[in-house]
């Protein structure tokens, strides 16, 4: 039996199709040298395909844990900067709101947080043609498994930021330093002190760059080494970290739910010791 399911891409699909085989092989006498051709040019076209596999965690409940402990120590990190405590609470909610992502990755590579992922079974073309007679209820309950997961090309992103990190041999106050740049940012709409956030953003940069100055005195290039790390944050998307590192545990759960109450929990523990 043919696999249905195989990779389409050109390059790839005469070595999986019988039907493509069987063509090709029809027309190869007259078109032996033009197909040779094009198939090679073919084969050296990358495979899309791949990009559109989902994945999950290899590991799920060890992963998840170690993601909500980053998390918990990210959001007591903010609650401890006394000029994050001195904006209005809209600024503070709006701020959090847009930043935990890029600060939960960042704290993931302090903090060494690894994880490994595994493809999720995607329903094949003979699948989805066997349940088509289903219904909504049924074929929702049988595709359901196609739904899970995350693109592993968005995971390729927080893997490469991560590994882009450990290179550097980033240090605790230059964490810091960048962390402070990424929860004061003057862009988000609808800010009450945007010009006083701007303000904060410049002398977290300013103080990230004096302290590399003083620090790695021989390399000139680790600020925009720094740099263009932290912009690599800016491609990766909330839903996908929410998808891959919460959802296997808190389900439907609103991530901004879980985030303002754990928020407001870790400054409860934060007053009690």
């Amino acid at each position: 039996m043919a696999c249905f399911d195989s990779c389409q891409c050109p390059g790839e699909r005469g070595q999986s199709s019988i039907l493509y085989n069987i063509l090709k092989n029809d027309n190869q006498q007259n078109q032996q040298s033009h197909s040779e051709e094009r198939v090679t040019a073919q084969q050296q076209q990358a495979c899309f395909c791949r990009s559109k596999k989902k994945v999950v965690l290899r590991s799920p409940q060890t992963t998840c844990k170690a993601a909500s402990a980053v998390l918990l120590k990210t959001l007591r990190f903010v609650k401890n900067v006394p000029c994050f405590r001195e904006l209005p609470a809209e600024d503070q909610l709006q701020l959090l709101r847009n930043s935990w992502t890029p600060m939960l990755v960042l704290g993931m590579a302090q903090d060494f947080v690894d994880f490994e992922t595994t493809e999720t079974p995607a329903p094949s073309m003979l699948q989805k043609i066997l349940t088509s007679g289903y219904g909504k209820d049924e074929i929702k309950h049988r595709c359901s498994a196609s739904d899970q997961g995350v693109s592993i090309t968005d995971v390729q992103g927080i893997k490469m930021f991560l590994n882009k990190c450990w290179g550097l041999n980033i240090c605790t106050k230059e964490y810091a330093y960048l962390k402070g740049a990424i929860l004061f940012n003057p862009d988000i709409e609808d800010l009450q002190c945007k010009s006083y956030i701007q303000l904060l953003q410049n002398e977290a940069y300013q103080a990230l760059n004096e302290y590399v100055k003083m620090i790695h005195t021989g390399d000139m290039t680790r600020f925009n080494k720094l740099f263009i790390a932290l912009s690599m944050l800016r491609s990766i998307n909330t839903n996908v970290v929410a998808g891959l590192f919460f959802k296997p545990v808190v389900g439907t759960v609103s991530i901004d739910e879980l985030l303002f109450e754990m928020f407001y929990s870790c400054g409860a523990i934060e007053q009690g010791t």
